[in-house]
């Protein structure tokens, strides 16, 4: 069993130089694998990523939603703009070893492929499908609801929790330090981005996964 992160950056065409999301989303990938073989991006706007544990799944869709909704750019009417991103998860079987992801395929790959055809029409930017009804139903209310809070991040909200999915045992005190911003503009930034309800859903998600794979 494996997982499958399909996604793209939303309105890219009305944005301005891709290079402003494409080196670091490509810096994030290098460090989960090899391209071609775990990740692939096209047309500078979609990207495949294969991932070999499905518990890590979403953990690693945050961290991409994290680093997106960071970047600012300007928009083709001079605008500067947030970017933001729509990812779908799928979890099964790959069937098919390529050489190159864009070879490989199995339920997995087809459960990405069919939910991302859908987020538009479901109006969400994050959603799951796997061969469990019962879960994905359950699974993918709650990321409808973080992905609410989550598509409404500030530069500095998606900058805070970047670090904490970087580095999950530290303070707000090192945070702080790292921003250069006082203890209690952390706590303030740590509730406006909902960071404990989004890693108690993460949490949810894994062990959930992990009680299905046994």
């Amino acid at each position: 069993m494996i997982a499958v992160i399909k996604g793209d950056i939303i309105a890219s065409r009305k944005l301005g130089n891709q290079a402003v999301w494409l080196k670091p989303l490509k810096n994030l990938l290098v460090s989960w694998g090899k391209n071609h073989k775990n990740w692939e991006l096209h047309s500078g706007d979609f990207f495949q990523i294969e991932i070999e544990n499905p518990e890590e799944a979403l953990i690693k869709a945050l961290e991409i939603k994290a680093l997106i909704k960071k970047i600012t750019t300007t928009d083709i009417t001079k605008k500067i703009k947030t970017i933001d991103v729509r990812m779908a998860l799928g979890i099964g079987e790959k069937t098919y070893f390529g050489k190159s992801i864009s070879e490989n395929n199995g339920p997995a790959y087809i459960y990405s492929s069919e939910k991302f055809d859908v987020l538009k029409k479901e109006n969400v930017t994050i959603s799951i499908k796997t061969a469990w009804k019962n879960f994905d139903e359950e699974m993918n209310l709650y990321l409808k609801l973080v992905g609410t809070i989550m598509d409404k991040w500030t530069v500095s909200s998606a900058e805070l929790v970047q670090i904490i999915l970087n580095n999950p045992y530290i303070t707000q005190e090192e945070i702080g330090k790292q921003l250069g911003i006082k203890q209690n503009s952390v706590s303030g930034r740590w509730n406006r981005a909902n960071v404990n309800e989004i890693l108690e859903v993460e949490k949810m998600y894994r062990n959930k996964i992990k009680s299905l794979l046994q």
